[in-house]
């Protein structure tokens, strides 16, 4: 393992996920999304800019603050009927290692490395669609015909870095509540 290995492994938390990917040309990011993508995003970002609002609301008047989480949550249910319509526009979901620094997944055809792309990740079950760019760090083949490939994010935006760590956050504790249910049912 090299030195930089070393580094990014320390430095990022990763996971194992299940993701819909669609890999681009970099010019795609200059692209206009598709309208269901964009949707997606936005919604998730306005959710994440809310979420200091409730609290705060729910300081004043929990009644108010009740009501306002089971909208979120009717809006998060929408979001998630919309991002089965987006899968079959990106891809169905594959396995994936995902950190806020990059990202591992088996593809069908190389790249080559030190490419730049642009991904197109829908991340479930939350419906959080992000077009990020990144490098081809490697590609190696497989057995199988497939090739593993790692790609690091560069460009990140701090809300984009923002969504990713949360969503991170958030499988890191499903988790773990799913290896402590594991022992009880035994």
């Amino acid at each position: 393992m090299t030195t930089q290995d070393t580094q990014e492994r320390r430095e990022y938390y990763r996971i194992e996920d299940r993701i819909a990917l669609e890999i681009l040309p970099v010019e795609a990011m200059q692209a206009e999304l598709p309208p269901l993508f964009t949707l997606l995003s936005e919604l998730y970002r306005l959710e994440l800019e809310s979420q200091p609002l409730l609290r705060q609301i729910g300081n004043d008047n929990r009644t108010l603050a009740s009501y306002l989480t089971i909208q979120n949550k009717r809006f998060e249910l929408l979001g998630r009927a919309l991002a089965q319509e987006l899968i079959k526009e990106i891809s169905q979901p594959r396995d994936a290692v995902l950190s806020e620094g990059g990202i591992s997944f088996s593809n069908s055809r190389p790249l080559p490395e030190n490419q730049p792309v642009a991904l197109k990740l829908l991340l479930l079950p939350d419906a959080l669609a992000l077009l990020l760019h990144a490098q081809v760090a490697y590609c190696r083949p497989r057995a199988d015909g497939q090739y593993d490939i790692g790609a690091e994010f560069d460009l990140l935006t701090d809300a984009q870095r923002q969504l990713l760590a949360r969503h991170i956050v958030k499988r890191q504790a499903l988790e773990r509540r799913l290896t402590q249910q594991k022992p009880q049912e035994q």
